[in-house]
C-alpha cells in the first residue's frame, strides 16, 4: 500500500503566472463570500452562551489536530509523509459551510454551528498555518527519527505571510461590506456562495483531468485512509462534546462541524506555489492533493449519512 501511494507524489500541477493570478483571485472571492455570511452578532454569542462555543472551538482548533497527528503516526507504517501532511493540512483548516445545513438536517444547535464556522474562518489566516506548521513539523520530526528518512522542513512565516495576504484580507473585506451594507449582503450572499463553489470545482477538475487515471488508480487506498480519518474527527466532535456534559442538540452540532472540514481552501492553498514552494517540497505533494481533494466529496456523503441518523434518533 505504501508503495503504490509513493506514485501520488509524482503529480505535478503548474499553473503557470496567469493561472496563479485566477487560483488567487477564486480563493479571495471564496473567502470574501464565506466571510458575507459572518455577522457581528455571531461573536457576541461567545459571551453570552460561551461554554458551547468555546469546546466546540477548541475540538477543532486543538482536538482535531492532535487526533489527526495520532492517526496519521499509527498509520505510518502503511501511509507516505505526503498523505499524513494531507491528512493534517485538512485537520488546520476551518469548519466548512455546508457544516450548518448538516448541522440543521441533524436537528442539532444551528447558532451554535454557524459560531463555531465564522470563528474559526474568521481565525483561519493564522490557525490554519500555526497548526500546519506545529503538527506537521512534528510528525515529520518523529516520522524521520523512525523510518530514516529525511526531516521535511515546514516554512512557517512564509506561508503565514501568504496566508494572511490571500485569507485575511478578503475576510475583512467581507466583515466590512456585510457590517455597513447589510441589505446588500443579503441580495448578494447566496450567489456569491454559489459562484464561488462552480468555479471552485471547475478549478479543480481543470487540474485534476490530466491525472484523473492515477486518482482512479488510487482511490481505494486513498478512500480507506479518509475514511478513517473523518470517522476519528466525526467521533472527535461527539465524544468531546459528551465528556464536556453538553446537550444532546449542541453534541450533534460538533460531531458535524468538526467532521465536515474546508478543505476546499486546503486544497486552493496547495495549488498556490508561493505557499507550498516547489523548491522545498521538490514538487513532490500529489499525495497531500489527493487526500484533500477527496476529503471535499467524502465529507458530504458521510455528514449527510450522519446527519440523516441524528434526525431519525430522538433527543435525549
Amino acid at each position: 500500500m505504501k508503495e503504490q501511494l509513493e506514485s501520488l507524489n509524482a503529480l505535478t500541477i503548474n499553473f503557470g503566472e496567469g493561472g496563479m493570478l485566477i487560483v488567487n483571485v477564486i480563493l479571495a472571492f471564496v473567502m470574501f463570500g464565506v466571510a458575507l455570511g459572518i455577522k457581528s452578532s455571531t461573536f457576541k454569542k461567545v459571551f453570552t452562551s460561551p461554554k458551547s462555543v468555546i469546546v466546540g472551538v477548541l475540538l477543532q482548533w486543538v482536538a482535531l489536530p492532535a487526533v489527526t497527528f495520532a492517526v496519521a503516526f499509527a498509520l505510518s507504517p502503511f501511509i507516505t509523509p505526503m498523505i499524513a501532511l494531507g491528512m493534517i493540512l485538512v485537520a488546520s483548516c476551518p469548519g466548512g459551510n455546508i457544516s450548518n445545513f448538516m448541522s440543521s438536517l441533524s436537528k442539532g444547535n444551528v447558532e451554535l454551528s454557524v459560531s463555531m464556522t465564522a470563528i474559526t474562518t474568521a481565525a483561519a489566516p493564522i490557525v490554519t498555518p500555526f497548526n500546519f506548521f506545529f503538527w506537521g513539523s512534528l510528525y515529520s520530526q518523529l516520522i524521520s527519527i523512525r523510518s530514516d528518512i529525511p526531516r521535511l522542513v515546514i516554512p512557517f512565516f512564509p506561508m503565514l505571510e501568504q496566508i494572511l495576504l490571500l485569507l485575511g484580507v478578503p475576510i475583512v473585506l467581507g466583515l466590512i461590506f456585510s457590517h455597513y451594507f447589510p441589505n446588500a449582503t443579503k441580495k448578494i450572499t447566496k450567489p456569491a456562495q454559489i459562484i464561488s463553489i462552480l468555479l471552485f470545482l471547475a478549478m479543480v477538475v481543470a487540474s485534476f483531468s490530466q491525472n484523473f487515471r492515477l486518482f482512479l488508480d488510487h482511490l481505494f487506498y486513498v478512500c480507506i485512509i479518509v475514511f478513517i480519518h473523518n470517522a476519528a474527527a466525526l467521533a472527535t466532535g461527539y465524544f468531546g462534546g459528551r465528556l464536556a456534559k453538553l446537550p444532546m442538540a449542541d453534541c450533534r452540532s460538533m460531531t458535524v462541524e468538526v467532521g465536515i472540514q474546508n478543505s476546499g481552501l486546503g486544497l486552493i492553498l496547495l495549488f498556490n506555489p508561493a505557499i507550498f514552494p516547489p523548491e522545498i517540497w521538490h514538487g513532490h505533494y500529489g499525495g497531500m492533493l489527493f487526500i484533500t481533494a477527496w476529503w471535499g466529496i467524502w465529507h458530504i456523503i458521510s455528514g449527510l449519512s450522519v446527519a440523516s441518523f441524528f434526525r431519525r434518533t430522538p433527543l435525549k
